[in-house]
């Protein structure tokens, strides 16, 4: 389970970076970037754990928990676009 939680929290970072540095048109092209490396970290991840039981569902929680990682991150954005500052 750490491992999964690794990814989501490689992809809260990610997020975060991407709010900081990247210009706000651009930002949702950079979050699909951010999704598809979380993507390729889960399978390294879980390669590098060489255990087979489970591979399929440990992916699957780890992308698809950075993916709401990600999406709570961009409906921030989102949110903070329309209040007026």
């Amino acid at each position: 389970m750490g491992t999964v939680v690794a990814v989501w929290v490689v992809a809260a970072i990610g997020g975060i970076a991407i709010g900081v540095f990247v210009p706000p048109a651009w930002r949702a092209e950079w979050l699909v970037v951010s999704v598809g490396a979380c993507l390729l970290l889960a399978f390294a991840i879980q390669l590098g754990v060489a255990q087979a039981r489970g591979f399929i569902a440990r992916v699957a929680m780890s992308v698809l928990g950075a993916a709401v990682v990600l999406g709570v991150i961009s409906l921030g954005f989102g949110l903070a676009s329309v209040v007026p500052g």
